[in-house]
């Protein structure tokens, strides 16, 4: 009898056995066999079988101080954008996880940056969801010159690894991981086994050949990459793309990145001819009222190495409910209750009889604390129908205690606000410039009420 090409092993105590069944015979655990492919023993301890896993095999053991390390050469992607959110370009025998809803825009941006590598380098896109007529009619319809870009329709791994050995391409695009399937197991293409196996022996190639790969994949109902966690810890990056189908606007996130920083954002407008990219995209994340209006307030939030202009609203209404609702959109719910708490024990203005909506335009999320200010002040406008003047900007993080405390590079996000010609801004102490800036008054603050009261 041939010796079989996968076993299914017990994620509980790792026992193994040769066919599926829903109880684990040793721990006695429920549906926890899952398939792994048999794979022998490599035939020496220098086998590169699993370089792909830890770049270069040397056995010898050195001092950190006696390595040296090597430039890297980027390889300009052709879009500016996408070259930040990577840490500033493609690196030679890189993996890059791109994940977005469906319709997002993945395959169009990728179809984009391949069009544009192609003209200097030997680029392949694999497509196992669509069929080479529907990648020639979006070419076609975004305008893309496309006579150098070589095109498979695979889903069979070992068929795409023999095609890659062949033409030998500097850059490929796997559309998508989960569409894949490889010979050595019985589940279907989108198995957690499969999308497992099949990524493995690509990036396994990708570090061997130094090619640059990228790996569509799909995301779930919460907006998390599907499949299992170990395909995010297999690739150097992992993209997120990010907005709604029916907004032009895209954002595409570095949630992983051993190249260049995390959190990096770049901005792009979808339009007929494909993903345009946004050099300013403070000027869309600001409404610009043509008067001043009660609950809105600009901040000065910063992604990655950029800063970055966004408006703050808030709608504070009269409650019938026992338990007044507070809505966050692009901020932490569990933070807004806390700064209401804040607000009403170090400033005296309650807001339990109100439900308080917190709205982030644009679509932008901010993670960072330094939006607490913006927010407060936000909601004190809207409670008072007292406006806050467009042309002052807000950053700060409140305390427990009602302090202002200061954010990182408080002198970068005061210069993008002079550069959009903000007159006035409102900071912590310590975020004080150390001379004045000239085209912007600077007014800190060290306590919460000190900060309501440059707006009444």
């Amino acid at each position: 009898m041939a010796k079989p090409k996968s076993v299914y092993s017990c994620t509980a105590c790792g026992a193994q056995s040769p066919k599926w069944a829903g109880q684990c015979g040793e721990c006695g655990a429920w549906n926890s066999l899952i398939e792994t492919a048999v794979i022998s023993a490599p035939s020496s301890p220098r086998s590169t079988r699993y370089a792909g896993f830890s770049g270069a095999v040397d056995g010898k053991v050195q001092r950190l101080s006696a390595v040296s390390p090597d430039d890297v050469v980027r390889l300009p992607s052709g879009i500016q954008e996408f070259d930040r959110v990577l840490g500033g370009g493609l690196v030679p025998g890189s993996v890059i996880l791109i994940g977005g809803d469906p319709g997002i825009g993945k395959s169009t941006l990728l179809l984009q940056t391949l069009v544009e590598l192609s003209k200097q380098q030997k680029c392949l896109y694999i497509t196992g969801e669509e069929s080479l007529q529907q990648v020639s009619l979006r070419a076609h319809r975004l305008d893309l010159y496309t006579n150098e870009l070589l095109m498979l329709a695979a889903t069979q791994v070992e068929q795409i690894l023999q095609t890659a050995q062949q033409e030998k391409p500097a850059v490929m695009v796997i559309d998508s991981i989960q569409t894949m399937y490889t010979d050595m197991l019985q589940s279907a293409p989108g198995a957690v086994a499969q999308v497992r196996e099949c990524a493995a022996q690509l990036v396994r190639f990708a570090k061997q050949t130094r090619t640059i790969l990228f790996l569509v994949g799909h995301v779930t109902k919460e907006g998390t990459l599907a499949g299992p966690r170990v395909l995010e810890h297999m690739v150097d990056t992992v993209l997120y793309f990010e907005g709604d189908s029916g907004n032009r606007y895209r954002l595409v996130r570095a949630i992983k990145n051993r190249f260049g920083a995390v959190n990096e954002l770049g901005v792009f407008a979808m339009t007929d001819k494909g993903l345009r990219e946004i050099s300013n995209p403070s000027a869309i994340f600001l409404s610009r009222h043509d008067e001043h209006v009660p609950g809105s307030v600009i901040m000065v939030t910063r992604e990655g190495s950029r800063p970055l202009m966004v408006e703050v609203q808030a709608l504070v209404d009269e409650s019938h409910l026992s338990n007044p609702r507070r809505v966050t959109v692009g901020l932490e719910h569990n933070r807004l209750a806390m700064l209401l708490a804040v607000l009403h024990r170090h400033a005296g203005i309650v807001t339990y009889d109100q439900d308080v909506f917190a709205n982030v335009v644009g679509g932008v999320r901010v993670t960072e604390t330094g939006a607490d200010l913006a927010v407060l002040l936000a909601v004190v406008s809207s409670l008072r129908s007292c406006p806050i003047p467009n042309d002052m900007v807000v950053f700060g993080e409140v305390g427990l205690a009602g302090e202002i405390r200061p954010v990182p590079n408080g002198q970068e996000r005061l210069q993008e606000a002079v550069k959009h010609g903000f007159k006035r801004a409102v900071v912590p102490k310590a975020n004080a410039p150390k001379k004045a800036m000239r085209g912007i008054d600077v007014e800190v603050v060290s306590r919460l009420d000190d900060a309501i009261a440059l707006i009444r």
